[in-house]
């Protein structure tokens, strides 16, 4: 009897053992961005690929607050313009084609993210106009020159047709909505959007002062 005991205390240690061994999940191997810990990103001028030249300013004004939000310091991006420009780095491709180590040491960064607008156009369909906002990100190690993360977004928005019942007056109504569209789109809603839907990305970990500054509005 005794022995049978045994074996069953036995049994019941051999399947608590494979029970917790089945349970047991691999270590989740960190991100590039988690490696390298950053602390602080440095955001350079844009490369303009769309049509619309005042793109890369309004661009600009939007790409701050989403990654100091993260909890990264972030350079004022108006400054670092200036500040390229009497380095001779006036042109965004040139800013794009230098060394990413070269461009970090001088703001001391540990980061440098690169941003290219691809599309930034409005087009007119047929009573209607379609919005799109296309941008690629890249953030580099600022000693290594390593990619340590990469996104794309693309942003589409077409106004909601109207529908009163009447097909000329929705034909009418819809072809006036559009070219209100096309003759002043407004970009700034997309970018930001696109911005956000890019840094939520689980490979861009929280940054140092992601605490810092939840602990601050926590306590306003």
């Amino acid at each position: 009897m005794s022995r049978m005991y045994r074996f069953r205390g036995w049994l019941l240690t051999l399947c608590a053992t494979v029970s917790l061994s089945a349970c047991a999940t691999a270590p989740v191997k960190p991100s590039a961005m988690e490696a390298a810990s950053p602390r602080s990103i440095l955001i350079v001028p844009v490369v303009n690929q769309s049509l619309n030249v005042t793109a890369p300013d309004y661009f600009l004004a939007t790409i701050s607050r989403p990654l100091a939000d993260k909890g990264y310091y972030v350079f004022p991006v108006n400054a670092v313009k200036r500040l390229l420009e009497d380095d001779g780095l006036s042109d965004a491709d040139l800013v794009h084609s230098a060394p990413t180590p070269r461009l970090a040491r001088l703001f001391g960064a540990d980061a440098v993210l690169y941003v290219s607008i691809e599309r930034w156009d409005a087009r007119y369909l047929v009573f209607a106009t379609q919005v799109t906002v296309q941008l690629s990100y890249v953030i580099k190690d600022g000693r290594t020159d390593q990619v340590l993360w990469q996104n794309r977004q693309t942003i589409v928005y077409q106004p909601d047709t109207s529908n009163s019942g009447n097909p000329l007056v929705n034909l009418a109504v819809n072809a006036v909505n559009a070219a209100i569209t096309k003759a002043a789109p407004n970009y700034l809603p997309l970018a930001r959007q696109a911005n956000q839907q890019a840094f939520s990305s689980r490979e861009i970990p929280p940054g140092p002062y992601a605490f810092e500054e939840s602990s601050s509005r926590a306590a306003r």
